[in-house]
């Protein structure tokens, strides 16, 4: 029996579909702007590659997460 993914990294098969990346794509941009606060990275992903707020919130948690 397999566990369903939960929290932030259960969009990761949606955002990969629907902006055409995979997620260390998104991981990389990220961290390529840190230190960066939470809704800044939010906002960049939004503004710059057009990503929803429920996407992008979901990246930035998960990547910030892992340190």
């Amino acid at each position: 029996m397999t566990d369903k993914v939960k929290g932030p990294a259960s969009y990761f098969p949606s955002i990969e579909k629907k902006y055409g990346q995979p997620i260390g794509h998104w991981q990389a941009l990220i961290k390529e702007r840190l230190p960066a606060r939470h809704m800044e990275l939010v906002s960049f992903l939004k503004e710059e590659h057009g990503m929803g707020h429920g996407h992008a919130n979901a990246l930035v948690a998960a990547t910030l997460a892992e340190g």
